[in-house]
């Protein structure tokens, strides 16, 4: 979790927070949750004691700017 902390330090706290998804056809989704899980394979071993934080994507709130898309190194 550091390491978001870290990527988001720089920007504005009061910035909405949105998912990009997809590539290959640029979407944006509100942030609807943020869990956290023991981590789990799927290889039918047992879990280990590590955690994992989810960021769950919620609505679709239209599709990424060409800005948006451009920065994340997206752009065709």
């Amino acid at each position: 979790m550091g390491e978001l902390r870290e990527a988001l330090e720089p920007y504005d706290p009061t910035a909405p927070l949105r998912l990009a998804t997809q590539p290959g056809y640029s979407l944006a989704h509100a942030l609807t949750c943020v869990v956290s899980t023991m981590q789990d394979t799927d290889d039918g071993a047992p879990p280990t004691n590590a955690y994992v934080v989810w960021l769950g994507a919620g609505e679709q709130v239209g599709y990424l700017p060409k800005v948006a898309v451009s920065a994340l190194g997206w752009s065709a």
